[in-house]
């Protein structure tokens, strides 16, 4: 059976038409993914910069995406010829893994900066309720959190009050705030604010109230983070070690793993092993994830 299997003129047509269904019974999805992975992913990147106030050529954000996953995955290609098979494997790896990292460098810097917004919330809050009791009216109260805090609240908030000087409403203006911050701290103060705006009612209550919520959401958040932390190192550690024994093999005896390189049922295998991997360090971090 290994024998047969071992054939490629048997391995290749099994392998095309397993693709073959895949692709026409999920070809929208496939689309669609692939859409969202290679124009949504640059998008992505865009739309998070100019949220974070970052001011860059577009042009440039894509030169830099395409020299960092098809510039190294064809370096990666060129090392490896002129075994066409391996190179192609791990240059296609290489261009997906380095056209994703900018997302995901631009994505964690946003999540800290919503993070860094929703702590400042807590003072910000505070100064703006003072400032309603004493007779002062939304914007300049969010005049007096500028004055007194730094970014990313002062970026925001200044952003919001030059919107409302340009001739938009506060409600219209604090909703753009919670599309810029998609955090439900934010919603709840936005909408909060819009409600109070058309209903009426004690506004400084209501900022004291929200800021003590956002106090104690962010003790519960700390106390899930100290509980999971060993859930999240044993599903690294459980990814990375199947990983870093096959490297440790290739560089200390590299005839024992040159049939995953050499042969097509080795790279079949390999490539099962590696999407295998993936989708178990996805689930264990979709596991270990509490949202508060």
């Amino acid at each position: 059976m290994n024998e047969i299997l071992g054939q490629e003129w048997v391995t290749f047509p099994i392998v095309g038409v397993c693709v073959f269904i895949l692709s026409y019974l999920w070809a929208d999805r496939i689309v669609g993914w692939l859409k969202k992975k290679s124009l949504g992913q640059r998008e992505e990147v865009i739309k998070r910069l100019d949220a974070m106030f970052v001011e860059i050529n577009h042009r440039q954000i894509t030169g830099a995406m395409l020299a960092l996953s098809f510039g190294f995955g064809a370096l990666v290609f060129a090392l490896f010829w002129p075994k066409v098979i391996v190179g192609t494997f791990l240059g296609v790896v290489i261009t997906i893994i380095g056209w994703s990292i900018p997302g995901y460098v631009v994505n964690s810097l946003f999540e800290r900066r919503c993070k860094n917004f929703v702590d400042q919330m807590v003072d910000g809050l505070t100064v703006m309720c003072n400032g309603v009791k004493s007779g002062l009216s939304i914007p300049q109260s969010m005049e007096r959190v500028i004055e007194g805090m730094g970014n990313p609240i002062r970026q925001e908030f200044g952003l919001v009050l030059s919107q409302v000087r340009l001739g938009l409403s506060i409600e219209e203006a604090l909703n753009h705030l919670g599309e810029r911050i998609p955090k439900a701290d934010v919603q709840m103060f936005v909408t909060a604010i819009n409600i109070l705006k058309e209903t009426g009612g004690n506004m400084a209550e209501t900022f004291a109230t929200i800021s003590e919520t956002i106090r104690e959401r962010q003790k519960i958040q700390k106390k899930i983070e100290a509980l999971t932390t060993q859930g999240i190192t044993q599903g690294i550690i459980i990814t990375l070690v199947p990983i870093v024994i096959f490297l440790i093999f290739l560089v200390f005896d590299p005839n024992y793993v040159s049939p995953l390189l050499s042969t097509t049922m080795g790279l079949f295998m390999l490539i099962t092993m590696v999407s295998l991997q993936i989708i178990g360090g996805i689930m264990i971090k979709k596991v270990v994830t509490i949202e508060v």
